[in-house]
């Protein structure tokens, strides 16, 4: 099976992205979805939010989404960074392997 650059830049690049994303995504992620769900909950039972079930349930949920759009975001656009230069460094290499089959 023939591999080229910009498959192997992607995967390096998702990998980058999660590691990436470990330490500087899922704190923030957390805390802005943490802020949104008390938002959330304070629009539906009234500021300041009780710790009642149901208000709980709405800052976690809210707090996992926050977490995973982070994760996802981190992931997707070094996956394309990693994608874009794979892609270059492909048509550079094939416009070098012409010029050398040319020659000859």
């Amino acid at each position: 099976m023939k591999t080229n650059y910009s498959n192997k830049l992607m995967y390096i690049g998702a990998g980058c992205g999660v590691v990436l994303f470990a330490i500087f995504g899922l704190l923030p992620g957390s805390y802005l979805g943490g802020i949104m769900g008390l938002n959330v909950a304070g629009i539906f039972f009234g500021l300041p939010v009780s710790s009642s079930l149901l208000s709980r349930l709405i800052v976690a949920a809210s707090m996992v989404i926050g977490v995973m759009v982070s994760g996802i975001m981190f992931v997707t656009a070094f996956s394309i960074i990693g994608w874009l230069i794979g892609t270059i460094a492909d048509a550079v290499t094939a416009h070098k392997k012409e010029l050398v089959s040319t020659h000859k």
